[in-house]
């Protein structure tokens, strides 16, 4: 009976052990990847926004191809690339400086400002005051001093008749950025401003102006329009944590762990070697943190592979890119017409035929340079549109190539007199060029399955289709 039990505990234990464990579900090159890491990548590219999903066995293929270019990458030592070290470690740094700030630290800074905050109101409540001004200008005379005194009493004379601050402060105020909005200023406490303006406005009953006044930088008139206490901490805590977010609160606070952290290292240790130190202990610790930095740490490495082997070259193979517009040229078929030239706009209508007949001898890829060598040396007298056009495009080739007489056109001010120049192309591109940009992605990507299938020679793959199926299982 004790021999019977323990084997049903035993076999518990295993099952339950079994249940736990992280499979592996493909090995590329010998190096596993795990059923939590494929999760992680699955689910993620996978999602209900996703519109082509893949399955778990579709995906599986994907995601080795992936894993081979990462490996092709190392294998040429792009992770070594200063470049690429800097770029990653500065993503690093935002996901794990974070981490390291104590609980409780960034509350306990922002109390801090508060506190200072209202140790600075020295028991005085806050005010929202009005003010309109004029300047004086710095060294000036002392009657230009008595002549803007004079402007000013006049302002305040008729302030005194029941004229409206705010529309006064608008058409005189000479400060800018306040007169639009009547010249009401922000909030201000003691020690925050002018100390002749300070000891005015909070001299002033709310809705009560003053009368003009002298301070460093010119005279004001200024209306006391609201006052009010502090608010609580609760209340300004939201405004003071996004304040100080935005003086770089987060890296002081973990600048300051990690300079604890190179302390007790007796100076062993550098802030690098400190980072990459804990970003292995959290992401031992958090698996969705570890496939995040892991995400970020591959697709660099990733597009800097491409980019070399694949994307770069593929774009500057022309004759390459030639040859597979010729052999594919059914794909870029059109059903309607399209129209490869140009519209040109001038200012004189002499020039309507003369560009016509500058171009006429000229390759298309230089219509551009011609007309501005030989029309717009001086001024540009010929504004043109250079590219491949369909119907509803362009009002004007709508009209005077798809002979659309009904087609709006947009005028061009001081350039009354428009024409076209070009060709037709009815069933399709005559030249890769024309459908360069499309051409160009097809034929990398091409390249790009060349390349993968290259690797999978150079590289082995082995996917365990059982492992797979408890894929999102547990």
């Amino acid at each position: 009976m004790k021999k019977t039990w323990f084997l049903i505990l035993l076999t518990v234990s295993c099952a339950s052990l079994y249940a736990q464990e992280d499979v592996v579900v493909m090995r590329v090159n010998g190096q596993p990847v795990t059923r939590s890491e494929f999760e992680y990548f699955y689910n993620k590219n996978n999602s209900e926004s996703v519109i082509d999903k893949k399955s778990v066995e579709e995906y599986a293929q994907l995601y080795a191809d992936y894993k081979l270019k990462v490996l092709a990458a190392k294998d040429a030592h792009l992770d070594t690339l200063s470049s690429f070290q800097k770029e990653f470690r500065s993503y690093r740094d935002q996901q794990i400086r974070p981490l390291l700030i104590p609980a409780g630290a960034v509350d306990s800074r922002c109390r801090s400002y508060y506190d200072r905050i209202l140790e600075s109101l020295q028991g005085k409540e806050l005010l929202q005051t009005a003010h309109i001004f004029m300047r004086l200008p710095q060294n000036a005379s002392q009657q230009e001093q008595d002549e803007l005194k004079v402007r000013m009493d006049s302002v305040y004379a008729v302030l005194q008749t029941g004229a409206d601050f705010a529309e006064l402060a608008k058409q005189l105020s000479q400060d800018t950025q306040t007169a639009a909005r009547g010249g009401v200023l922000p909030w201000i406490g003691p020690n925050q401003t002018l100390k002749e303006f300070e000891d005015v406005a909070y001299s002033l009953e709310v809705g009560q102006y003053s009368q003009p006044f002298l301070s460093p930088v010119g005279y004001h008139i200024v209306k006391l329009m609201a006052k009010k206490p502090l608010e609580s901490y609760e209340e300004l805590k939201p405004n003071i944590k996004r304040y100080l977010e935005s003086q770089g609160l987060e890296n002081q606070l973990s600048s300051s762990v990690l300079d604890s952290l190179v302390q007790e290292s007796g100076s062993q240790k550098t802030v690098e070697q400190i980072l990459d130190e804990q970003t292995e202990r959290l992401c031992a610790q958090d698996l969705n943190l570890k496939y995040l930095v892991q995400e970020y740490y591959e697709g660099l490495l990733l597009f800097e592979e491409c980019s070399r082997e694949v994307w770069e070259p593929a774009k500057a193979d022309t004759a390459g890119i030639q040859k597979y517009f010729k052999s594919n040229k059914k794909k870029y078929s059109w059903s309607e017409p399209h129209y490869r030239g140009m519209v040109y706009y001038c200012q004189n209508e002499k020039d309507v035929k003369a560009v016509k007949k500058a171009l006429k001898k000229v390759d298309i890829s230089k219509w551009t340079t011609t007309i501005r060598d030989a029309f717009n040396k001086d001024s540009v007298t010929v504004r043109m549109e250079r590219r491949m056009f369909v119907k509803g495009e362009n009002g004007y080739v709508d009209r005077l190539v798809f002979k659309d007489k009904n087609a709006e056109v947009k005028e061009m001010k001081n350039y009354p007199y428009v024409a076209v120049v070009g060709k037709v192309l009815k069933k399709g591109p005559s030249e890769w060029t024309d459908v360069s940009n499309q051409v160009v992605s097809d034929y990398q990507r091409s390249r790009e399955e060349a390349f993968v299938q290259e690797l999978r020679k150079r590289y082995t793959v082995e996917i365990d289709a059982e492992a797979l199926k408890t894929v999102n299982k547990q």
